[in-house]
């Protein structure tokens, strides 16, 4: 393209405007580029330190099968007595059981995250990162894109079978697919925000990985919102969380995205909204923390 705008150069300044505009295009293609070869370099390498370390993998998929036994068990005793929760029955609860299951896939990227970077501390890797002109939204996505290829093939394999327990539209299964993608994107972004302090303060880190379990527990991962006593869902309804899991249960038992959006608007709204503004707002508190405290606790 270069050599391009060199010969047209030559041809006088009527070319000009055309060179300005091959030049905007240039650099904006270059740095398109770089965003796509940096994202991927960060992805490429937490695989490889994936990869090296096999069984973790293998039990990273069947912890949240054991996960799963028990609502499997104790909700299917339930609706041996035609006992309905909400909109799940007997019909339809193996939907919400196997979402579940991969949410607890994709949950494993708030708690990894912050294992990565502390581990590039200690390996004193860390520094050469940060202290680079690297923009942190390229270790966002980097993570995003290595931890969802880790947990590709079970969710793929949970999709499926759901598909077959309980058939939706393609039109339906595209927008499930993109709201995974957006959970994966919310839940590195906790990862993230924890990472800075895995980094700076341990013991900080300690406490808000158990607050981030905590509301982790109360989003109904495993278990209907309806089985629930009153108080607790109160607490529940508090958890933006549960709203951004709950309304891909919605959308794939309505199996209408117009149906599911107008009835439950709070869920979009809260869904997107997070999907937006919380990696932004995680991306620069990693910033703003990690000038204050640095990296602490070699």
């Amino acid at each position: 393209m270069l050599k391009k705008i060199n010969n047209l150069a030559n041809y006088g300044p009527k070319n000009l405007l055309y060179i300005n505009e091959m030049m905007k295009k240039y650099i904006k293609f270059k740095k398109i580029r770089r965003i796509i070869l940096k994202t991927s370099a960060i992805a490429e390498k937490n695989i490889q330190m994936k990869l090296r370390v096999k069984y973790r993998i293998v039990l990273s998929f069947i912890v949240p099968v054991l996960s799963i036994l028990m609502p499997i068990i104790v909700l299917g005793k339930f609706f041996d007595y035609n006992v309905k929760f909400g909109p799940w029955t007997s019909k339809n609860y193996m939907v919400f059981v196997f979402i579940g299951y991969n949410i607890l896939l994709m949950r494993s990227m708030i708690n990894l995250i912050p294992v990565n970077l502390m581990r590039e501390k200690y390996w004193k890797t860390l520094p050469a990162l940060i202290t680079a002109p690297f923009n942190r939204f390229y270790l966002l996505f980097g993570y995003v894109i290595s931890e969802f290829i880790g947990i590709l093939i079970p969710l793929i394999v949970f999709l499926i079978i759901t598909i077959i327990y309980f058939p939706i539209s393609l039109l339906t299964l595209i927008i499930i697919i993109l709201m995974f993608l957006g959970i994966s994107v919310i839940f590195s972004g906790i990862g993230l925000l924890l990472g800075v302090f895995a980094i700076s303060n341990e013991n900080l880190w300690s406490v808000l990985d158990f607050i981030a379990r905590m509301i982790f527990w109360f989003s109904c991962v495993m278990y209907p919102f309806y089985i629930f006593p009153n108080i607790v869902q109160t607490i529940i309804e508090l958890n933006p969380i549960y709203y951004i899991i709950d309304i891909i249960r919605w959308t794939w038992i309505e199996n209408n995205i117009l149906i599911t959006a107008s009835s439950h608007p709070v869920h979009i709204v809260i869904f997107i909204s997070f999907l937006i503004i919380f990696p932004i707002i995680c991306v620069y508190a990693f910033n703003y923390i990690y000038k204050k405290l640095g990296i602490s606790g070699y």
